[in-house]
């Protein structure tokens, strides 16, 4: 997807087209097109020359990587520019693709797509900060309400200076004015999408020294991003270009962006801030789904399609699930899903040098590029594969993020870890084993049952396996042997 905005020119190609896609190339270009554009009302030659060259160079990546389908897309900056259907000409005469110029309205709706394609259960408003615009939606469950735009985007209104701090908060208010729907936020969450938004995400994690650099569902209550904005907002460019992570050319533009989302909160006033990495482009792939395909877990899709490629045995995940769930009885609704993504997952780090399966395996999945995970969940998955490959959580990345995820839900997921290392061990990994074996709570600890003809699978490893669950649940798990032959079922029949 060939992305055409007032600041960046982005080349983004998904490995498939469909729920929770995950990028194999993703490039950017910060050619600065709507630069100027409200004083001549025209695109600027040499951003227009900057910007072809890099669609030309992208077009013939596009080529070479034999992408089935190139969706080009023009928002704000070639919309409103007077020489817009001629730059859009020449693009389609350089690159033989062509070119969609979307009106703001269906920027704001696409955008809120990419959003709830993201976070499936989103609830508030989706603001999407563009160089050009702002645009705003209301989302309810992927269900789309008000909507506005408004160009308030850095590269329109300029930059912020300490003698026009107060005119250009006025600007933007004013245009907040045409959005009295706003007023629903209260109470309720802004998701933030676009570049600029994100470079302010990435300085707040630098300024805090935060533990996981993965902007997709980073949180912040309102008054602690309210006082950090305020600051940015009054920062030199020159102190702004120091931040780790954060580029020369898009420092340009931050203390603008910080001011215009300060403004957005003091009129929404919503409880908190969750920073969006989904917005525009995936948008658009979520809005060509079918409705059964959008109702999906993306975090479930793309597990799926990780174990398919990484597993040994493609072990059924279900089976896995079912074998332990006994033992921790009804899982609460957002550890359900994590749960379940730990057991498509658990043994996709087979082929890693023994001594670092565990560091490896908590790494990958705790940044996975995917949907539908807070950080917190991203902690819960990341010990759980940890517990699952090592028999602990000791590890130094670990003990940085541990802090994230409330210390319940710590010890279920070291717990769950554990039963599926267990598990995994008992059967070897050929999980149709573990169906002759069962695992579940009792008045004096926890049975774990294998029929008389699967006895020879337990050993000295698993021994060991079984009483490091024991320690971990604080409760004895005793050994016992179901006398004739044949399957156990999930109830204990045979």
């Amino acid at each position: 997807m060939l992305d055409i905005g007032s600041n960046s020119i982005r080349l983004v190609v998904y490995d498939h087209e469909g729920l929770s896609p995950i990028p194999v190339f993703n490039e950017k270009a910060l050619c600065g097109l709507g630069r100027g554009l409200d004083e001549t009302g025209a695109l600027a030659v040499e951003a227009m020359g900057s910007a072809l060259t890099n669609l030309q160079r992208f077009a013939e990546i596009a080529t070479a990587m034999r992408v089935s389908h190139v969706d080009v897309l023009a928002t704000s900056a070639v919309r409103d520019a007077s020489n817009g259907p001629e730059f859009v000409s020449e693009i389609e005469r350089r690159t033989g693709y062509t070119v969609r110029i979307i009106g703001g309205d269906e920027e704001a709706r696409l955008s809120a797509l990419g959003v709830v394609s993201g976070f499936p259960d989103a609830d508030g408003v989706v603001g999407d900060l563009g160089g050009g615009s702002l645009e705003l939606i209301e989302v309810s469950k992927q269900n789309l309400g008000a909507h506005t735009t408004m160009p308030v985007g850095p590269l329109r209104i300029g930059d912020v200076e300490s003698g026009n701090r107060r005119k250009m908060a006025s600007l933007v208010d004013r245009h907040l004015e045409s959005a009295p729907w706003l007023a629903s936020l209260e109470g309720r969450t802004l998701y933030a999408v676009g570049g600029a938004w994100r470079s302010v995400a990435k300085a707040h994690m630098a300024s805090t020294s935060y533990p996981i650099e993965v902007i997709h569902g980073y949180t912040l209550d309102r008054a602690s991003l309210s006082e950090f904005l305020t600051a940015l907002a009054r920062s030199s460019k020159k102190t702004i270009r120091t931040t780790p992570g954060i580029s020369k050319r898009r420092a340009e533009t931050m203390p603008t962006a910080a001011l215009v989302l300060q403004r957005v909160l003091a009129r929404g006033k919503p409880d908190r801030v969750v920073f969006s990495a989904f917005g525009l482009r995936e948008g658009c792939i979520f809005d060509r789904l079918p409705d059964e395909e959008r109702h999906k877990d993306p975090l479930l899709v793309a597990a799926v399609s990780i174990a398919r490629e990484a597993n040994r045995f493609a072990p059924p995940a279900e089976t896995v699930f079912n074998w332990l769930t006994p033992l921790f009885g009804q899982f609460a609704p957002r550890d359900e899903r994590l749960v379940r993504a730990l057991c498509m997952l658990s043994d996709m780090a087979w082929a890693e040098h023994p001594s670092y399966r565990g560091e490896h395996a908590f790494l990958r999945v705790s940044r996975l590029p995917v949907a539908g995970l807070d950080h917190a969940d991203r902690v819960f998955l990341g010990l759980g594969m940890l517990a699952r490959y090592s028999g602990h959580v000791q590890l130094e990345a670990a003990r940085k993020v541990e802090g994230l995820l409330d210390p319940k839900r710590r010890a279920l997921a070291f717990q769950v870890g554990l039963a599926l290392r267990l598990g995994l061990t008992l059967s070897g990994g050929a999980t149709a084993l573990l169906r002759r074996t069962r695992i579940e709570p009792r008045d004096e600890g926890v049975a774990l049952t294998v029929a008389r003809e699967a006895i020879v699978l337990v050993g000295e490893v698993v021994e060991r396996r079984v009483q490091a669950l024991s320690e971990a649940l604080q409760r004895p798990v005793v050994l016992s042997v179901r006398p004739g032959r044949g399957r156990l079922t999930q109830n204990g029949n045979r």
